[in-house]
């Protein structure tokens, strides 16, 4: 099969219609840093286009049961579709974020699930619910808000496109998608597999670029809500204009999330379980560790098992199926992650980087641990292959360092006492915290993991599409007899 991922089109109004190229600027191969196609923008009257089209558009529609079947109907053709093209958007997913093909097919392998649940969703969650009030007639409405503007990024660049918009298209949202720029490939595929599903007109659109276009589409009054998972500066942004008009908003940004490692901590679990949260997406992942706080007697030990571990990594092209390890997805995140490293070393952190690195030219880095900063100081998300390792004298100690600059997005403990660890593990400013172990799932089929603090605005879980794309809409029969 050829390496090359999908030439950037953008969806507009019905139409597949040609971006606009970049002067001198192309999205690279990661393993290689050689062109894979130009990098594209959208016109301003394009993004015009498509806002008046989702405007236009856009209608409470019906949701009696057999509106309802018909919708579920259609995402069950979508996760067909899906499920035809899992080793094409396996591909594309590895070639644009890095991460390797052993993975990514996993990841797609996962798709069609995802959306068969919400296929599931729209026929067993009514949309309608009666209310007590005193048998008079009132009916809760969940409604969608209206045109939805979805920004994705490029660590998860099918997933997360995948999944956002099903949420969005079952409650009802219009949606205009803008991918990542650095990783526009997967959601093209993905909306392509929509489209051919046969949505009605609107439903979806695709626009390319960067943040240019996505401010567009975020400031403008006719989208009503905007889905967002990205960078901390582009979340405030988008905050600031959403609250001209108070859109809903929904804001994942991560951080750096904190590891408490207890004094009962067995150290090959927590060991594996740290290796393998900060490699998951070749550490290209929101919720991953970042700062370590691990009880002073177990900070040399639990160096010297991840640096044995790392060392035995195999790191390569993401396309080779042995490889564990592939790069960084794009050249300003490698930038980035090379001056957070710097920027430990200069507070202090002896740094440890043992794995060995293939001679291909691309974006690779060993995974990383920095030992020694002081913790208050270690405040910068990391996402990637790196964490921060400090010693701390007790439980007390690590919470305060963790809760003094929270994460609010994800945290770790590591215990032997389960009970205790949970415990310490409840007193975390964030919306989701593992106990031994770093699985990429929901713990539970019901987790509703909210972004705490600097993590962004909102949250998401299994309830997402309702929770998040519609509002309330109380409609019922009044009475003057009511006091008030």
């Amino acid at each position: 099969m050829s390496n090359e991922i999908p030439r950037p089109v953008n969806y507009i109004a019905d139409d597949w219609s040609e971006c606009q190229t970049v002067p001198d600027a192309w999205n690279l191969d990661p393993n290689t840093r050689e062109p894979i196609h130009r990098s594209v923008t959208t016109a301003p009257d394009d993004v015009e286009r498509a806002l008046r089209h989702a405007e236009r558009v856009y209608d409470v529609g019906r949701w009696d049961e057999d509106a309802r079947r018909e919708r579920a109907d259609m995402f069950e053709r979508v996760a067909d579709i899906v499920e035809s093209r899992v080793e094409h958007i396996a591909r594309t997913d590895s070639l644009t974020s890095g991460t390797p093909i052993g993975v990514t097919r996993k990841v797609a392998a996962f798709l069609p699930a995802r959306i068969r649940a919400t296929a599931a969703d729209l026929v067993t969650i009514p949309r309608v619910t009666a209310l007590a009030a005193g048998g008079r007639d009132v009916r809760l409405y969940k409604v969608p808000w209206g045109p939805a503007a979805i920004l994705t990024p490029w660590n998860g660049p099918s997933f997360i496109p995948a999944a956002k918009i099903a949420s969005a298209i079952a409650a009802g949202c219009p949606v205009i998608l803008k991918p990542s720029e650095h990783a526009p490939g997967s959601a093209q595929i993905i909306v392509e597999c929509f489209l051919e599903a046969g949505l009605p007109s609107g439903a979806l659109q695709l626009v390319h670029g960067a943040g240019d276009v996505g401010a567009r589409l975020t400031s403008d009054p006719r989208v009503k809500i905007v889905s967002f998972t990205g960078g901390p500066a582009a979340g405030r942004a988008i905050a600031r204009a959403g609250a001209e008009d108070f859109k809903v908003l929904q804001l994942e940004l991560g951080g750096n999330n904190p590891v408490l490692v207890l004094d009962d901590a067995d150290l090959d679990v927590t060991a594996d379980g740290i290796l393998d949260g900060m490699t998951k997406l070749n550490g290209q992942w929101c919720e991953g560790p970042g700062k370590i706080l691990a009880h002073r007697s177990l900070v040399a030990p639990l160096l010297d098992a991840l640096t044995e571990r790392i060392s035995k990594l195999v790191v390569g092209h993401s396309l080779d199926e042995d490889v564990q390890i592939g790069p960084i997805s794009n050249a300003p995140h490698f930038r980035t992650l090379q001056n957070r490293i710097e920027g430990l070393r200069n507070l202090g952190a002896a740094i440890h980087r043992p794995a060995r690195l293939p001679e291909l030219g691309g974006y690779f880095l060993s995974p990383t641990i920095a030992v020694g900063a002081h913790p208050a100081q270690a405040t910068a998300e990391l996402f990637g292959p790196l964490v921060s390792l400090h010693a701390v004298d007790s439980d007390e100690e690590a919470l305060h360092v963790a809760n003094a600059n929270p994460s609010g997005l994800d945290a770790y403990v590591f215990g032997a006492d389960t009970d205790r660890a949970i415990d310490v593990g409840a007193r975390i400013l964030s919306g989701e915290v593992r106990v031994n172990g770093a699985k990429i799932a929901d713990l539970g089929d019901d987790s509703a993991q909210s972004f705490w603090g600097p993590a962004g605005i909102g949250g998401h879980g299994p309830a997402e599409s309702v929770r998040v794309f519609c509002g309330d809409r109380v409609v019922g029969v009044d009475s003057p007899d009511l006091p008030l």
